[in-house]
This record gives structure tokens, C-alpha cells and sequence, in this order.
């Protein structure tokens, strides 16, 4: 018998299957091309918060969107009432000229109210484009607000000059008023700071 004792010997690494299964429960490390990926900015899908709080609208401005909605719709009914007073129209036309003849008459007639419809339907879209945009925080919006209002209430009051008392002057005395409430909503303090904040949002 030699000096060695039973077992002494080097031990055998066991063989690997190589049509063995991988452990289910075995740690797998990440591909190497995650390994170096730069952190996922925060966005509108990427699901992480933005960190910047939803500015609410304040009131003034919800205000005075619902007056310009009341301005639509002023301006809507004067176009309806362009149309059911082509009669008044006529009358008029052919008291100014008595010698036209009645193509002229008719002629001047379709144009005056045709001319008068297109005004009063964009009058409604730009009253609903100037409520949508002050909403959301334009500034550029509330400057074109100005601007109209300020228009608004000068054609107004030259409108009020006029002779006969209808629907036409009615609603030339409640525009400039209209307006100029609307103005002074929009230029409240916490008017001014919500368009400050939404402005620096966007930059």
C-alpha cells in the first residue's frame, strides 16, 4: 500500500450536458448594449412626472371666454337678422335711387347681405379662436384681444349715431360695453400672471 490516503486524489470537475437545461433560477446578467443606455428623459408618454403642476385658468379669464362666447353669439344673430331684413334693405335702396331698375335694386341687395353674412360668420370664428386661445395662456392673444376690443368699441360708438333704433343698434350698444369688460378681465392681476407663467411654460 502507498502513503496516499483513500480519496487523496484530485477531484474531476463534473461534466456539463451540453443539451442540458439552464437554470430557471440562475441570475442573467443584463445585455451589454442596456449596460451603457443614458437615464429616459421625463415626457408627455414616457410615464414619469413632468414636474410642472397644470396651471388652472383663473377666473377672470374663464369669464371673460364666456362673454366672447356672448359675442358669437351677438354676432351670429346679426347676420340672421342681415338676412330676414332684405326687405328693409331694398326699401332703402330704392329710396336713395329711385330711377334704378330692378336687377339694380335686386343686385345691390344680394350683395349688401351676402357682404353681411360673411362679416357676422367671421366675426363668430374669430370671438371663438380669441376665447380658445386666452384660455390657454396666449399672450399674443390677449395683445389681438386688445387690439379688436379696441375696435370693437370704436365702431360701436360711431355706430350709435345713427338714425333709426333696431336690432342693428342694439347690439352696437352692447359690443362696446362687451368689450370693454372683457378687456378689464384680461388684464387682472391674476390674469397678468398666468399669461407670465404659461408663456415661460412654453420657453
Amino acid at each position: 500500500m502507498s502513503g496516499t490516503t483513500p480519496g487523496g486524489g484530485p477531484k474531476r470537475e463534473p461534466e456539463q450536458d451540453p443539451f442540458s437545461q439552464p437554470d430557471e433560477h440562475a441570475a442573467q446578467a443584463p445585455p451589454p448594449w442596456r449596460e451603457n443606455q443614458p437615464p429616459s428623459w421625463p415626457g408627455e408618454d414616457s410615464g414619469a412626472p413632468l414636474n410642472q403642476p397644470v396651471q388652472p385658468t383663473p377666473k377672470p379669464i374663464i369669464t371673460a371666454a364666456k362673454l366672447m362666447y356672448v359675442g358669437a353669439l351677438l354676432s351670429l344673430i346679426g347676420g340672421v337678422f342681415a338676412i330676414l331684413g332684405r326687405d328693409a334693405v331694398r326699401e332703402e335702396a330704392i329710396r336713395q335711387d329711385p330711377d334704378a331698375t330692378a336687377s339694380d335694386i335686386d343686385a345691390f341687395v344680394n350683395t349688401f347681405t351676402g357682404f353681411m353674412v360673411v362679416v357676422a360668420l367671421f366675426a363668430v370664428a374669430l370671438w371663438l379662436w380669441m376665447a380658445s386661445a386666452n384660455k390657454k395662456g396666449r399672450s399674443w392673444a390677449r395683445i389681438v384681444a386688445t387690439i379688436l376690443g379696441g375696435l370693437n368699441i370704436l365702431f360701436g360708438l360711431w355706430g350709435l349715431t345713427g338714425g333709426a333704433f333696431d336690432i342693428g343698434t342694439l347690439i352696437n350698444l352692447i359690443s362696446p360695453v362687451l368689450a370693454a369688460v372683457i378687456l378689464y378681465l384680461l388684464y387682472r392681476p391674476e390674469s397678468s400672471e398666468y399669461y407670465r407663467q404659461m408663456s415661460a411654460k412654453r420657453f
